[in-house]
């Protein structure tokens, strides 16, 4: 994608951005010209996500900010308007999984929880109140929704039903606001060598995945700018980003 696609004073909201696919989200914005928000739980890893775009030459603000609780989202979209008077996209991206392969009746009751609230609540609270400064500018929502929101995972079922959902929501959110001028997408990324999984399993994808051959995160990174940067009418509803041998499995 050019790096002039965006509007020069464009403004980008990143969940999950510390790491992984939000924090190359926050980078390539950061690199197309867009002034980015950083949100996360780390407030120190966001801190060095905001050195590099602002290193890129535009502001970068970060907001410690847990998903999970919905007055924390709403101060992050009011601190985003505060500083800049305006929201062009906003990036659903934050999210945990369970640990791999543990029976559903064996599952800590504690690991159901802390994914529902992460992937089902934090998407919902982080839509609800990006909406309203979205459709001012006719913006767009991008959800990172995975490979497992549309198959079957028996080693993670907890997290890929999280993943279901999100899909059916986007997808209907996209038909509510799609009237309104704001552009929803749905991406879909297959496994992405990053440090997902830290939280609830002894090996994140770093060191569970093959980075040959999988995606890593400025895949996912470039398909979100892309999506993002559709100019209206047209918008990307949905796009599955895969590894190019995934369907060897079938």
């Amino acid at each position: 994608m050019p790096a002039d696609t965006h509007s020069s004073g464009d403004v980008a909201l990143i969940t999950g951005a510390s790491s992984g696919i939000g924090a190359a989200t926050a980078r390539r914005f950061a690199d197309a010209g867009v002034d980015v928000v950083l949100a996360a739980r780390r407030e120190a890893a966001l801190a060095d996500v905001a050195a590099d775009c602002e290193a890129a030459g535009v502001d970068a603000v970060s907001v410690p900010t847990d998903v999970t609780d919905h007055a924390a989202v709403e101060a992050l979209v009011d601190a985003t308007l505060e500083r800049f008077g305006r929201l062009d996209v906003a990036v659903v991206n934050a999210g945990i999984g369970e640990a791999r392969d543990v029976p559903v009746s064996e599952l800590p009751i504690e690991q159901f929880d802390r994914v529902t609230a992460t992937n089902v609540h934090g998407a919902f609270y982080t839509t609800r109140a990006a909406l309203p400064p979205l459709r001012d500018t006719g913006g767009a929502l991008v959800f990172v929704g995975s490979y497992k929101g549309k198959h079957p995972s028996t080693s993670t079922p907890v997290y890929a039903a999280s993943k279901w959902w999100l899909r059916g929501f986007a997808l209907s959110v996209a038909g509510q606001v799609g009237p309104d001028g704001v552009g929803v997408t749905l991406v879909n990324p297959s496994g992405v060598t990053t440090r997902f999984g830290t939280e609830f399993r002894d090996r994140p994808n770093t060191a569970a995945l093959d980075d040959e051959s999988t995606l890593d995160a400025t895949d996912v990174a470039e398909a979100i700018a892309y999506a993002a940067a559709q100019e209206p009418p047209a918008t990307v509803t949905e796009l599955d980003l895969n590894r190019r041998d995934i369907f060897e499995r079938f």
